[in-house]
């Protein structure tokens, strides 16, 4: 039975009035000190305690998934969504947090810690996003996973733009490892340290400022200043376009046995996974994932998505929802066939918030739920697999 509840426009704009009274308290909270973490509020505690009292509930997806194995999502913020005619989602949107709270016990920051979102000049950090997420994973039981430390993209004109000898570039890239990783040393249990550096010939990215002025060697020091800053968590790979055999996922097996054999302190490798229905599904996405967890790595899907190509009207069939379903279900088996791979990460769980329409006009409905928190086959697809592993792995 659908719910009732607020119509969305209603339910946007209350959202919106939210964020207008609430918006010098966030002003406030962004002017503290960067080695400071603004305290939560008495009453943002208490939201998040009421809101993590269910991670037992046997109908949610984590309280079905097999013990110590991460069922995660990305938190909604930054990026598109700055454009979108709502308030930032994780900041302002109450039923969207509840509803992450009970369905999900690992977080990715979506955008929020990427580099124009936390360190947007040279000399200031802006951590307040980053440590609200933190804090209210924490206060919900709930993994972290850090996202992310060496891009090409999504950096500040600060850094694209300035004049840096090569001495003060590696020491940009050194400081802000130390401070971002160090910050959360403890709190976040897998990063992604590197993120997308080959193209899809398997070659280094020439637009990655990292690699084209301090070359492929940064990318090991980037690793091993990661480790130093938190010895504890799990350092990774991510791309998309590698969860099959190809060029690009051959160029990370490569290197990542030259790197392990150096003693580099590399831990995983993730195929983010943005699948299309208007393609075929990764077939030998387990078998992939298993030659690197061959190498002795931790192996994860760190960002899955279904994106469809919608009909006129804008609803997709039920025969597309279908197929959909068993794109989610095939990759949640591909992951959970490999014992190394007990992170599993789908990239937004309400079409609400979805990146995809705004990057892939045509498509869309690529989340497990409507924008009003219906489940769709996707959702029961990886609740029911997760269910019939339970006790077994």
């Amino acid at each position: 039975m659908r719910r009732a509840r607020t119509p969305r426009t209603a339910f946007r704009a209350s959202r919106i009035t939210t964020a207008l009274v609430a918006a010098p308290l966030a002003v406030a909270a962004l002017a503290a000190p960067a080695t400071a973490a603004p305290a939560p509020a008495a009453e943002e505690r208490s939201t998040q305690r009421a809101e993590g009292r269910n991670h037992h509930d046997r109908d949610t997806l984590r309280g079905v998934a097999p013990k110590g194995f991460s069922i995660g999502t990305a938190v909604a913020g930054g990026g598109h969504h700055a454009e979108q005619p709502y308030a930032d989602p994780f900041a302002y949107d109450v039923e969207y947090r509840d509803v992450m709270a009970r369905q999900f016990n690992s977080l990715s920051a979506e955008n929020q810690m990427k580099w124009e979102y936390i360190h947007p000049t040279r000399d200031f950090y802006n951590f307040y996003p980053a440590d609200a997420i933190v804090r209210y994973a924490q206060e919900n039981r709930q993994v972290v996973r850090g996202h992310t430390l060496l891009w090409h993209s999504q950096n500040p004109a600060w850094l694209e733009e300035g004049d840096f000898s090569d001495e003060e570039l590696r020491e940009i890239l050194h400081e802000h490892i130390t401070k971002v990783v160090g910050r959360y040393a403890g709190r976040i249990q897998q990063w992604d340290v590197a993120n997308e550096i080959f193209d899809e010939n398997g070659e280094y990215r020439e637009e990655n400022i990292w690699i084209r002025e301090l070359g492929p060697e940064i990318v090991a020091d980037a690793f091993r200043w990661a480790h130093e800053a938190d010895p504890r968590a799990k350092l990774f790979f991510n791309d998309y376009g590698v969860e099959s055999f190809n060029a690009k996922s051959d160029a990370y097996y490569e290197l990542i046995q030259e790197l392990t054999a150096d003693g580099v302190p590399v831990h995983g490798f993730a195929p983010q996974s943005h699948l299309s229905t208007r393609y075929g599904f990764p077939g030998d996405l387990e078998a992939n994932l298993q030659r690197f967890a061959d190498l002795g790595l931790e192996t994860a899907i760190t960002e899955l998505d279904v994106r469809i190509d919608l009909p006129e009207g804008g609803e997709p069939t039920a025969a597309q929802q279908a197929q959909q379903a068993d794109y989610y279900r095939r990759a949640l088996e591909a992951c959970l066939g490999v014992d190394t791979c007990n992170s599993f990460t789908i990239w937004g769980f309400t079409d609400e918030y979805s990146w995809v329409p705004v990057f892939f006009p045509s498509e869309g409905s690529a989340t497990v739920m409507t924008e009003d928190y219906e489940r769709k086959p996707a959702y029961y697809a990886l609740q029911d697999t997760l269910r019939s592993v339970r006790g077994k792995r």
